[in-house]
């Protein structure tokens, strides 16, 4: 296939970016869409020109690095995979291709299409995690019996990968959708139960503090997340922070 693509390219958060064009010959279907890139970095490289800066890590839709938003969609045009998964026979020969970070003020660009989403570590800090003091009493925390339906719905939460597909999709830029899947995973568990008043009020904070936008429940968040988790998970955390509020 024959290709162009429009991408952004942006030195760093200081300075204004703007689209690029560039073409790219003998691009096999068969090819993800990072090796498309990976490709194109290296006709730049020869030519003594800068490659696009992107993100990427382990490229098996585990780590959610490879976030770009591709045509206007986070992801790009295929449901339930990251751009890692997505292959080039999804696009058709002569094809103009944008590919662009994704666009969030809690999420500013480093460079090209590379943004910092540290804003999601620091929500997670906050309290997506359960604090157990096994000095000297180790614990198997698997005594405890979890019916079935409560745990393949911690489950699903727990496959959120945090890519910020959520964040990018939504008009208000809403984290709602990772930090309820992050609250619900715990909150769960009976595991999760003893600091589960607090965490939800301290990750909603943070979230808040970051500079995420509400949520209006458009839905475009579970229709573009990766990992399709989905916005019961919203309403959970709605209703565990009304009750921590109500506690505290």
């Amino acid at each position: 296939m024959k290709l162009t693509l429009k991408i952004w390219r942006q030195k760093n958060g200081q300075t204004k970016g703007a689209f690029q064009t560039y073409s790219l010959d003998n691009v096999s279907g068969d090819m993800s869409f990072l090796e498309m890139l990976d490709v194109l970095n290296e006709d730049l490289i020869n030519n003594n020109e800068e490659p696009v800066v992107f993100d990427h890590d382990c490229r098996e839709g585990i780590c959610g690095a490879c976030s770009l938003q591709i045509n206007g969609e986070p992801h790009g045009p295929d449901a339930l995979i990251t751009t890692c998964q997505l292959h080039m026979r999804s696009f058709n020969d002569g094809d103009t291709i944008t590919i662009e970070p994704f666009r969030a003020a809690a999420f500013p660009v480093i460079k090209d299409l590379m943004v910092d989403r540290s804003a999601f570590e620091r929500i997670q800090q906050a309290g997506g995690y359960i604090s157990v003091n096994t000095s000297g009493n180790t614990i198997d925390a698997n005594t405890i019996p979890v019916d079935k339906a409560s745990a393949d719905a911690a489950f699903d939460a727990a496959t959120c990968i945090g890519c910020g597909a959520c964040v990018a999709a939504c008009k208000n830029a809403s984290a709602m959708l990772f930090t309820s899947a992050k609250v619900s995973q715990f909150s769960l568990l009976p595991q999760g139960k003893v600091e589960a008043t607090q965490r939800v009020l301290n990750m909603v904070e943070q979230m808040d503090k970051e500079g995420f936008g509400n949520c209006t429940n458009t839905g475009a968040c579970e229709a573009e997340c990766p990992k399709g988790i989905s916005l019961e998970f919203i309403a959970r955390m709605n209703r565990e922070y009304l009750k921590a509020s109500i506690k505290g």
